[in-house]
């Protein structure tokens, strides 16, 4: 059996690209159709993985179309943006992405509960068997490793935060700011707390869910507002941030141009934390619109990286000697497996070069 990780990440591909493969499969789809007998796929605003564990080779390219629902007839369309990593590089991968030191932000926690939620799909579908419930439970112990025993988390900031660090720079002061945030989940929840920490009091609240968008406004001392008219509040508005989940555009030029009209040279700042994005680049071009994407949030992500650089060391010395360890123990449970079954292994070293 070998473990693999097929992906793509904001490493390797822009967020136009990015969007394309997110949210059109599920861990189920990829062991129905790649007849992957394990696999979990690991969907963020920052990257889209599947891991797997299969007798045969999996290509690239047949995780690729399983990811995306637009056929390209292309054959070398996919391996661009595409990383691979199989064996123990991929038991390294993992352990430094839910560590956060794989992420835009390093250091941020985000990650871990978005493995962890990625986990109990597949566990619940029956995607996840045995071989990834053995990585993912010693991916999540590494990573609190790394946050008890290191300071990579101090000063670290989430995309979240990063977004409200940009809104202060264009508008300095946000306490007289009029701050829309679109979508009520764990992304929406901490945008809205970084803007209250900065001084925010005029925060509405909007989400599909109404009840949803009632519980997050409660929870960050904002207040809710119905969804069918989070567009109408575009015209007193400063800062619009949205995180949702849809697959098309909420906010377009067409939509937003008469909005406009009301707003008599007041800028309108937008912040699109959402794969695939939620406004479409084009309103971009606007008068007076000034939209960041996620893409965008990458140079100000860079300049905390530099504040933690040591502490990236230490964690990289402690996912180094867990992937050791991790490969070891495998290793020793297969050949005592051989023993028992009098099955002998091919090969002491076998683990490190398929077996894992």
């Amino acid at each position: 059996m070998t473990v693999f990780c097929i992906g793509l990440s904001h490493h390797t591909a822009n967020v136009a690209t990015r969007e394309q493969f997110a949210g059109s499969a599920t861990a189920e789809s990829i062991v129905r159709e790649a007849g992957c007998p394990e696999a979990l796929l690991l969907t963020t605003c920052n990257r889209v993985e599947v891991y797997g564990v299969s007798h045969k080779r999996i290509s690239t390219d047949e995780i690729a179309r399983c990811l995306t629902k637009t056929p390209i007839r292309d054959p070398h369309y996919y391996a661009p943006p595409f990383y691979r990593y199989e064996a123990e590089k991929c038991v390294q991968h993992l352990f430094r992405v839910a560590s956060g030191l794989d992420s835009m932000v390093v250091g941020e926690s985000e990650i871990l509960g978005q493995a962890k939620k990625a986990y109990e799909l597949a566990r619940k579908s029956g995607a996840a068997g045995p071989y990834l419930h053995r990585l993912f439970q010693r991916a999540f112990r590494v990573a609190k490793q790394v946050r008890t025993h290191t300071d990579i988390a101090r000063g670290a900031v989430s995309v979240g935060s990063v977004a409200v660090d940009l809104a202060q720079r264009i508008f300095g002061r946000l306490s007289d700011c009029k701050v829309l945030v679109l979508g009520a989940g764990e992304m929406s929840e901490r945008t809205a707390r970084a803007l209250i920490s900065r001084g925010v009091t005029d925060l509405r609240v909007t989400n599909r869910s109404m009840d949803r968008a009632c519980e997050l406004a409660r929870a960050v001392g904002g207040r809710s507002i119905p969804f069918e008219t989070w567009e109408t509040q575009c015209r007193e508005i400063d800062i619009f941030i949205t995180s949702t989940t849809s697959e098309t555009p909420l906010l377009t030029t067409e939509k937003l141009a008469p909005l406009l009209r009301d707003r008599l040279d007041h800028p309108l700042f937008i912040i699109d934390i959402a794969v695939p994005r939620d406004v479409d680049p084009s309103v971009n071009e606007m008068e007076g619109v000034y939209l960041y994407d996620i893409d965008s949030i990458r140079s100000v992500a860079e300049q905390s990286l530099e504040l933690r650089r040591q502490q990236v060391v230490a964690a990289e010395a402690i996912i180094a000697e867990h992937v050791t360890d991790f490969v070891d123990s495998l290793s020793r449970g297969l050949n005592d497996a051989a023993r028992k079954t009098e099955h002998p292994l091919p090969g002491e070293n076998s683990l490190r070069a398929s077996e894992l």
